[in-house]
């Protein structure tokens, strides 16, 4: 099976920018030609993940990830398991720890409409959990 001419769709807050993020944006990419990265609303990200403190604003967030070399568009997204049917992809690439219910629906939604669903192991030893209790900590 080809991946030549297919779009990959990603999802994630971005907050903590760090090397598995890189590293998730270079392994999705090798899935198709194009890959969009759809990066969560800041006033949604408390919904999910109540106790995180968000540091970069939205913008700034798109900006970001705008400007890593595998990833060929950014979008936004509020919730992805109603925002997965805005785009026009073939392939979803999840990490490991996207699992929660609105995840789950938005798998089930591809499934139903012919979308391949990828899910990538997480980059050892680097997390943005890791990054906040690293910085706590000087």
């Amino acid at each position: 099976m080809t991946n030549q001419g297919k779009t990959v769709l990603t999802f994630g807050v971005y907050d903590m920018l760090h090397i598995g993020h890189i590293l998730l944006f270079k392994r999705a990419k090798e899935y198709g030609d194009k890959l969009i990265a759809a990066v969560q609303d800041g006033e949604v990200i408390l919904k999910y993940k109540p106790d995180t403190r968000v540091i970069y604003t939205t913008e700034e967030r798109l900006y970001m990830v705008s400007t890593i070399r595998y990833v060929d568009e950014v979008a936004l997204y509020r919730d992805v398991d109603t925002d997965i049917r805005n785009f026009e992809f073939d392939v979803l690439v999840l990490g490991q720890d996207q699992n929660h219910a609105g995840f789950q629906r938005a798998i089930e939604w591809c499934r139903k409409n012919g979308k391949e669903v990828v899910r990538l192991p997480r980059t050892e030893g680097i997390s943005s959990t890791l990054l906040r209790e690293y910085s706590k900590t000087k």
